[in-house]
């Protein structure tokens, strides 16, 4: 709530009765309802615009000529965890971007640490100089298939659910237990009914995507397909667009980009490391890729915006004009979205704003707790006929199922590099029971070694895909030391790796050095002959349940088409 004397300060300077407290100058401004871009003084009252289309005095001005001002970028959806940073040093890497409000699911953290990692997040968001807002995280753990760190269920998040920084309830990734009427399900799209749901439903179409938006869930991540997000957009589904490190979507979804469209449109990122974001950027990559591949521009800048926005209920932003949000992009060019300035509640991203910001103990250290292991863990008992083997695709967290003849020995099944199957394993390391499982998987190309994560969505048990036990040994016994992240192993020695203690998901290092840590991480798989762009993030995904594909679960391989162990 606003009080009377801040009211009074920014009507007297929306008058231009006193001098305004930052005006920015000699920018043309982007009309996000005609499309047309008008010089205009921006003047600007603490965090509030309060003045547009006019001329402003100020106690300080900043010359923006031959600069192009937008609203800020609003990410709807996204992991900060797959940033492999804290909250704050993620906002020190997206801010510079234009990245002004991020709306966060802290599910990784919540299904290693539960209510413990939800309220970490809640901190640092009260920490923040851009605004971070928290969706409470609905499957923990995502499903019965999977052992995580914890489970909340209705009355863990219910508490939480009036902390300012709080929208709703995040992606319901439990679609079958939606449609099946789940108790627990049921429980919580009760508790949040009167809230906004994030909804999660990668291939739910026809009558069962009808009984899953008629539990009052608004918007979907997951869609991969124009037809399918045309369809969820008849159905009143908010559509957001998604490009991230390992899920590409942007690229087959940019023909929905239209100004008839725009408003039930939105752009996120859901899972993005610190290297891409060097590398290519983030929402402002989204912006200018899709504008080069022929999307509308004006919809594009709406979309990344004023409809992203409004689909979260946050009608304070995404628009500049008076009494909103002083969270402003300049950009050199519009086609480009070559950001040049940001500012986020009206203050200048640069160095000195992020100091002075309220220290955020980091949680989660010690949440590794494998027993040892050795090679003897790794191996596969042969079966008759064809073994299962999951299939990776490149950009895609989908994955296909396939069946290969596979060479044996001494009645163990061994790996064929010729057919490019090579060994996948789970490791429970939350200690409920230490349950190890193994199988095989397509599509890394490995010639030789193994690499690790103790990132591995959604449950985040230890990841390990090799050529040999011993080289997968000695990468997952490199995370148990150094407390979780990622390892590349060449028979008994670790290549390379990079630490990250913060709940095995996040490092507490700045972002530049996670992001050459990456790059060194990058080289040592590509030298093992793994072909994929994101061979980490890509195992992190390699073990995600998606109905109807094959699925390693630390229970053993199950076949989830039948919900049975096979």
């Amino acid at each position: 709530m606003t009080d009377a004397a801040t009211l009074a300060r920014r009507i007297a300077q929306g008058h231009g009765d006193e001098p305004a407290d930052l005006v920015i100058k000699g920018a043309k401004l982007l009309d996000l309802v005609t499309g047309d871009l008008v010089e205009s003084d921006i003047a600007i009252c603490g965090d509030t615009i309060v003045g547009t289309y006019g001329r402003y005095e100020g106690k300080r001005v900043i010359d923006a000529k031959g600069l192009i001002a937008v609203p800020g970028f609003i990410d709807t959806h996204l992991h900060i965890e797959s940033s492999l940073v804290t909250p704050l040093e993620f906002e020190r890497c997206v801010l510079p971007h234009g990245v002004t409000t991020a709306i966060c699911d802290p599910h990784e953290i919540s299904n290693v640490l539960g209510v413990d990692g939800i309220r970490y997040f809640l901190r640092s968001a009260e920490a923040m100089r851009m605004d971070l807002r928290v969706n409470l995280s609905s499957c923990v753990p995502a499903t019965h298939l999977e052992t995580a760190g914890a489970r909340l269920e209705a009355h863990d998040l219910t508490p939480l659910m009036d902390h300012p920084k709080v929208i709703g309830l995040a992606e319901f990734m439990n679609f079958p237990g939606v449609i099946h009427r789940d108790p627990g399900c049921l429980a919580k799209l009760e508790a949040f009914s009167h809230r906004h749901i994030d909804g999660h439903a990668p291939q739910v179409r026809g009558m069962d995507l009808n009984a899953y938006l008629a539990a009052g869930i608004r918007t979907d991540h997951e869609t991969t397909t124009a037809d399918e997000a045309r369809e969820k957009l008849a159905k009143g589904m908010a559509i957001l667009i998604r490009e991230g490190s390992v899920s590409k979507d942007l690229h087959q979804l940019i023909p929905l980009i239209s100004r008839d469209a725009s408003p039930f449109l939105a752009f996120c990122t859901d899972d993005r490391n610190p290297l891409d974001i060097g590398e290519e950027g983030h929402l402002d990559y989204m912006i200018r890729t899709a504008i080069a591949e022929g999307a509308d521009m004006l919809a594009t800048y709406r979309i990344a915006s004023l409809s992203a926005a409004r689909n979260y209920g946050l009608f304070d932003r995404g628009f500049i004009g008076p009494g909103k949000r002083a969270d402003i992009v300049l950009v050199e060019d519009l086609a480009a979205c070559s950001v040049r300035q940001v500012f986020t509640g009206g203050r200048l991203v640069e160095d000195a704003l992020f100091e002075g910001r309220a220290e955020v103990a980091p949680v989660g250290h010690g949440s590794v707790k494998c027993r040892p292991v050795t090679p003897e863990d790794f191996r596969v008992k042969a079966r008759d006929g064809e073994t299962p083997v999951i299939g990776v695709v490149q950009g895609r967290i989908i994955t296909e199922r396939l069946s290969m003849p596979l060479p044996s020995r001494d009645g163990e099944a061994l790996p064929d590099l010729g057919r490019d199957a090579i060994k996948v394993t789970v490791i429970e390391r939350h200690g409920q029971n230490g349950g190890i499982a193994s199988g095989f998987v397509h599509g890394f190309g490995m010639k030789r070694g193994a690499i690790a994560s103790s990132v591995g969505h959604d449950s985040h048990n230890l990841c390990v895909v090799g050529v040999d036990d011993a080289s997968m040994a000695a990468a997952a016994s490199r995370l148990i030391e150094i407390g979780g992240g990622f390892a590349v192993a060449d028979g008994d020695k670790v290549t390379a790796e990079l630490a990250l203690p913060v709940a095995g998901l996040m490092s507490e290092e700045p972002f530049e050095t996670v992001r050459h840590d990456l790059e060194h991480l990058r080289a040592a798989a590509k030298a093992l002959g793994v072909v994929l762009a994101e061979p980490f993030l890509q195992v992190a995904f390699l073990t995600l349940p998606v109905i109807p594909h094959l699925k390693i679960t630390d229970k053993g391989l199950v076949d989830v088409d039948r919900f049975d162990f096979v």
